[in-house]
């Protein structure tokens, strides 16, 4: 039986195993590496915010399970609402901090533009992810455990998205032909030709026509608190989440309840205790959930509060100074969100690789003008995934959960196939589970919901699909015997 986290805290003795052992060992490896660096200039304290906060979510993560894949999988072919609570409570704690920090004036969010592609894009990746078991941060959380199967998916993703965001001028014929005027018409830098393809023309000819922001701009009282904390926090990130959690509560856990309980009736105080108890029948995944959102804002406060000293707006400027010019955008940038993100930092990572056997990925408006392509050791925003990875590794290690597990043929191509279309989910709405739902809804982003609901249809068409393929199969070993 694994040991709990919380039997691990209190009693420190429970580490002393082989397990245990590495897992110092991890945490010691991080920190003189992190010493090292900061030797070598007190600059590179904005890089190991990302990776130490990195390890927090991994930490997190893994404590709770928590995986959005898992959530829709298990909502829409068992009925069990565990994983989609503690997904709501995050959300709800996180606005909380988010709206901390954006009235602090530290804030790094920038809502993301509204249109057809955010719901599209979330459709293909929830699609993609039950086929994978894992979503973006849940690919990462299990790699760290041990799991190539979800290191699969991770590379998938990382080269479908460099690949999509790079396909080339034959892609152009499948733009319309105003996405293409729209594009010239902004009078695109030299370098970065609206004819290298698809992406291009959707960004530039699409997705800058378009507009967004947060409900708090829409209430646009004018006093600050009042915009952020009624319409960011209140209106769009905990009032849904609630109104979740009690549909949640109905759909799947009421009835179960009233079972155990042996109650004929429900008084409005039983239906509370039954919301309650739904919330708290997975103690580790409403921690985690609480660890989360606490974090995912202080990060935010961190990197900002950084910003401001450095009288930076992006880690590219700091880079720099420090005299590292090679692998930023024209507009000497890179990436750099400012809070918990996951998937460009990957098909950072791809266009990299790709670009050491001489593929030119940088004559393109997403690598070349935006994000550029650094080397993955000063990559910051790619080290909190990496961070990701260790803080997993770190706590299944000491849970003596860690074991390395090779897929099967099936599930290898499941993984592949799977994590192909995620990228492009990904990048077609301009996010993940992480950086176009949760961090979104929880700075009052509308997109979020519109991506969650993408996921959703997306998931329940996937969930519906592997069961078609599990009865065909079934079918095909009976007919075997």
């Amino acid at each position: 039986m694994a040991t709990d986290s919380t039997q691990v805290m209190s009693n420190p003795g429970l580490l002393a195993h082989k397990g245990g052992y590495k897992a110092m060992a991890l945490v010691a490896l991080t920190a003189i590496l992190s010493l090292g660096l900061l030797a070598n200039d007190t600059r590179w304290i904005y890089l190991l915010v990302y990776v130490w906060f990195g390890v927090a979510y991994g930490v997190l993560l893994q404590y709770g399970r928590f995986c959005m894949a898992s959530a829709i999988r298990d909502l829409f072919a068992i009925k069990v609402p565990r994983m989609a609570v503690g997904v709501m409570i995050a959300t709800a704690l996180f606005s909380i901090t988010a709206g901390l920090v954006t009235v602090s004036g530290y804030s790094t969010f920038h809502p993301h533009p509204l249109g057809w592609h955010i719901i599209a894009g979330g459709l293909i990746f929830g699609f993609g992810m039950i086929f994978t078991g894992g979503c973006a941060s849940g690919s990462l959380y299990k790699t760290g455990e041990g799991n190539m199967g979800s290191m699969l998916v991770l590379l998938s993703i990382s080269f479908s998205m460099a690949l999509f965001t790079d396909l080339g001028s034959w892609s152009n014929n499948l733009a319309p032909a105003s996405w293409a005027e729209s594009a010239l018409d902004k009078g695109m830098p030299e370098v970065l030709t609206v004819t290298d393809g698809w992406f291009d023309l959707f960004t530039a000819g699409y997705v800058w026509n378009l507009s967004g922001g947060t409900v708090g701009d829409m209430l646009g009282t004018g006093n600050v608190w009042i915009d952020v904390f009624v319409g960011n926090v209140l209106l769009n990130a905990i009032l849904p989440s609630l109104v979740i959690l009690v549909i949640l509560y109905m759909s799947t856990y009421r009835k179960g309840y009233i079972r155990r309980s042996k109650l004929e009736s429900l008084s409005y105080g039983d239906e509370m205790r039954g919301i309650w108890g739904m919330i708290t029948s997975s103690k580790n995944t409403a921690i985690a959930g609480l660890g989360l959102g606490i974090f995912a804002g202080l990060q935010m406060w961190a990197t900002g509060a950084l910003r401001e000293h450095y009288e930076i707006f992006n880690f590219g400027e700091l880079l720099m100074k420090m005299g590292y010019s090679e692998g930023l955008s024209i507009q000497e940038t890179v990436f750099d969100p400012g809070y918990w993100y996951i998937t460009t930092q990957e098909a950072q990572l791809g266009g990299w690789v790709m670009s050491l056997f001489g593929r030119d990925v940088t004559d393109n408006i997403f690598f070349g003008l935006q994000n550029g392509i650094p080397n993955p050791l000063i990559n910051a925003p790619l080290l909190m995934s990496v961070g990701i990875i260790v803080g997993a590794a770190i706590l299944s290690l000491s849970r003596r959960e860690f074991k390395w597990k090779i897929p099967s043929v099936e599930t290898a191509v499941f993984a592949i196939v799977g994590g192909a279309l995620m990228g492009i989910g990904a990048r077609l709405g301009m996010g993940c589970n992480v950086g176009a739902f949760f961090a979104a809804v929880t700075n009052g982003d509308l997109t979020g919901w519109i991506f969650l609901a993408g996921m959703l249809i997306g998931g329940l068409l996937g969930v519906k699909a592997f069961n078609v393929w599990l009865n065909r199969k079934s079918a095909g070993d009976e007919f075997d015997i």
